[in-house]
Order: C-alpha cells, then structure tokens, then sequence
C-alpha cells in the first residue's frame, strides 16, 4: 500500500511511520510526504529518509482550493492509496477531499468526539478537568474531526498534568496507534459500517497501548 503523508510541524508522527515502514516493508511504502509550510522539520524527516518531500506553500497559490488542488494532483501522480494526516495543519477542501474520499485518516490528540475541532484538544482537556484523555485516528469528512472513528488510545489525566506534560503522553501513544492503524488498513482489516469501523481480526487496539 502506498502512503502519501501530509504534515507541517515537527515531525514526529511521520518519523515514527518511517520507523515502522522502512524501505523495503512488505506492507506499505511511504511514498511521498507533503506540507504547506516548507521550512517544518517533517519534510527534513522524510527527505532524510529518502523519501520525496515537495512544499505546497499557501502564499504560491490563489486560493487553499487551488493548493489542495495541486497536492491532490501530485498524491494521484504518486499512485498514493491512502492519505495520512500527521500534524497537517490546514482544513481540507473538496479539492483533496473528493479524489480521496474514504482513503484519508487522520490523528487527533484527543478522545473524539470529545475536544474536536481544536489545535488545542490538550490545553482544553486539562482546562476541562477530564481524568481520561488520549488519541483518536478516525477518517476524514468534510466535517472537521467527526469522520468514523478507527482506534483510540487513552491516557489519565493528572491533576499536576500541564499542556506540555498531558501533550507529551498522548503523544507517547499517537506514535504506536498511528503505525498499527496503517498496517490494518494495508492488511485489509479496516472495514467502515456506517458510523461505525469494525477492525477485522481485532479489537481496534493497538497492541502497545
């Protein structure tokens, strides 16, 4: 299975789909990585890796419809079978939406549908006063952050928990959940059912969580 990751910060999701997917996996081939920012770290990650890495910067084009447009036309040039979002920062439009509708997942850093719709999810959990917090890789809707839900990962909430302390533990569990989940889809085990996502041969879990 082909991959095309879409990122804009530092990285460290891709690098851990870079972990667990070296070259030559029997799996998935993490084909092309893509950003609207190009000075962020991920697409040093990805061209250190070897892999291709070209910039899409909102400023060089006229509208997002037109930059997604053309991140679009170069994931079908690239043959990607599914689109990861991995810290990718912008809201996708029908331009990306539509060429890859059902092929494209998503990680949030919090327990959908709890704190969605943010940049912020951690900060407001633990505004919130949750005692549960976590991940949640689902698929990618029109509606921001309400596509079916794959898996989730949960983490406690401490009440000595910052932003930062809070952020770096889910991160902790984004970074297992993530690669599990590309695998299952690349095994054929991810099936939708409506709202629901039934993960075939498993409890939608990932194993290290």
């Amino acid at each position: 299975m082909r991959v095309g990751v879409l990122a804009s910060g530092r990285g460290s999701n891709l690098q851990a789909l870079l972990r667990a997917f070296p070259e030559g996996h029997p799996c998935v081939s993490i084909t092309c990585v893509m950003s609207n920012r190009p000075e962020c770290l991920a697409l040093t990650h990805a061209r250190s890796a070897g892999v291709v890495a070209p910039a899409f910067p909102r400023s060089a084009y006229g509208s997002r419809v037109e930059q997604q447009r053309a991140m679009a036309a170069a994931l079908v040039a690239a043959h990607v079978d599914l689109v990861v979002l991995a810290g990718y920062d912008q809201v996708l439009t029908s331009s990306l939406l539509q060429p890859f509708a059902g092929r494209i997942i998503n990680i949030h850093p919090s327990l959908l549908p709890a704190f969605a719709g943010t940049l912020h999810a951690q900060a407001e959990a633990v505004a919130y006063g949750v005692k549960l917090s976590g991940c949640t890789v689902h698929y990618v809707i029109e509606e921001i952050d309400q596509g079916p839900i794959i898996a989730q990962a949960a983490v406690p909430v401490y009440d000595s928990d910052t932003e930062d302390s809070l952020a770096q533990r889910i991160l902790e569990q984004e970074h297992q959940l993530l690669p599990a989940v590309v695998k299952w889809i690349a095994e054929g085990r991810v099936r939708i059912e409506g709202r629901r996502v039934v993960i075939l041969g498993g409890s939608g879990q990932c194993e290290h969580c």
